[in-house]
């Protein structure tokens, strides 16, 4: 198949190159010091679990330079979008589709916009990898995992592209989980994501201080719920013991582990707080559902949504 990646950074480089590795067709969509890189090394994946490896790949920052592909993966920050997703549209043909791997559950909609609804695909992705210089990729642990499907149409539904997609992901050693319902893991991911970036952000500390606290650990499984019971509200049917099954997740993960945002917030970088807590308040407040904790958290990071504010 096909594939061009449209965020070629941590997330989306890393993927690509399991796929050009695999012998896909991929183009790198990128630009600056990590183009040039590209270009002239190709792209490097260090991971001491699964190996170390290099592909050279076409890269390229004009979108028109590489006309219509089969899949195009939505993978850059979602504060990106309004200067990113336009660069889609040369990359649409009659037979192509768009996966987005985004945080937030705004991106699908978004991404519609532009494209429409026919080639859109929805997705969440659960890796641990970092663009540790130009044109270099490191990995942490082994988990490679996208879990995606239709999210426009009658649902829930199985089709051909997600199935052929997902042949594609498994031949590269991508771990692929294709559902009949893409909203579905894409709202349960962003349960945990808004509040673990929410508290992890509004503390500027770790999961495990915070999760080591009874009282703060109750209010967070509440923030958790607030989503939830947005996610119903919106007719997306969770799982039914999906806050449950945090708890258990929480407790097992380093107390060290800092959501992306934290990570974001403390280099003085722009964060998605507009696609995570903004975002819950925002549809909490059309739905008619109460989520205090959702807002308070939103209000405490909204001043950092693009970089650390100047002090007068």
């Amino acid at each position: 198949m096909r594939f061009a990646i449209l965020g070629s950074g941590a997330v989306g480089g890393y993927y690509g190159a399991r796929l050009a590795r695999a012998g896909h067709d991929v183009t790198f969509i990128a630009r600056g010091a990590h183009l040039a890189a590209i270009r002239e090394r190709g792209l490097a994946v260090r991971s001491p679990m699964l190996g170390d490896f290099t592909v050279r790949a076409q890269a390229e920052e004009d979108t028109a330079t590489v006309g219509p592909v089969d899949v195009v993966i939505v993978a850059v920050k979602a504060y990106d979008n309004a200067s990113a997703l336009p660069l889609l549209a040369p990359m649409i043909g009659s037979g192509s589709s768009v996966l987005t791997l985004q945080n937030g559950v705004d991106s699908v909609q978004e991404v519609a916009v532009l494209v429409g609804e026919g080639p859109v695909i929805g997705g969440t992705t659960y890796v641990a990898t970092a663009l540790s210089s130009p044109g270099v990729i490191e990995q942490t642990g082994t988990h490679r995992r996208i879990v995606f499907g239709e999210v426009f149409g009658s649902l829930p539904r199985a089709s051909a592209r997600v199935g052929a997609i997902h042949e594609a992901f498994a031949d590269a050693d991508i771990q692929s989980e294709p559902v009949d319902d893409g909203r579905v893991p894409i709202w349960e991911k962003f349960i945990f994501l808004v509040a673990l970036a929410g508290f992890t952000g509004a503390s500027r500390l770790p999961i495990g201080p915070l999760w080591a606290e009874p009282d703060v650990r109750a209010q967070f499984l509440e923030a958790c719920r607030e989503v939830e019971r947005l996610a119903r509200a919106e007719g997306v049917n969770v799982a039914s013991d999906v806050v449950d099954r945090l708890t258990s997740y929480i407790g097992a993960i380093p107390g060290t582990m800092r959501s992306s945002l934290l990570i974001d917030l403390s280099q003085g970088k722009p964060i998605e707080v507009e696609a995570l807590q903004g975002s819950v308040v925002r549809r909490a407040a059309r739905a008619g559902v109460p989520v205090p904790i959702m807002s308070t958290l939103y209000a405490l990071l909204k001043p950092f949504a693009a970089g650390t504010p100047r002090l007068a």
